[in-house]
């Protein structure tokens, strides 16, 4: 038999930012960490901006509404970082 947890199913009840990674505890019990670099807005961001977060979605998801960052449980469970986006030069 075999036993597996969605990923759709992960709530978040709390978190945890330093200054490399973001960690949070899920209501079943699990913990994930990601490192804070996989969020540009995050790594970029002050301390201060990092500690104003918002658990959203009923625990799906982490708001930063300082620098309108969202970071999912999914995400983070499937290995999903954030690409900064490319500037472009037109002449």
């Amino acid at each position: 038999m075999s036993i597996a947890v969605s990923t759709s199913e992960a709530r978040i009840k709390e978190v945890t930012i330093t200054e490399d990674t973001i960690t949070a505890f899920l209501t079943d019990g699990r913990t994930i960490s990601v490192p804070l670099a996989w969020s540009w807005r995050l790594s970029e961001a002050t301390q201060r901006q990092r500690a104003n977060y918002e658990i959203s979605g009923d625990g799906h998801g982490i708001h930063w509404p300082d620098i309108d960052e969202d970071i999912s449980a999914e995400g983070m469970l499937s290995g999903s970082p954030a690409k900064k986006p490319v500037l472009v030069l037109l002449r």
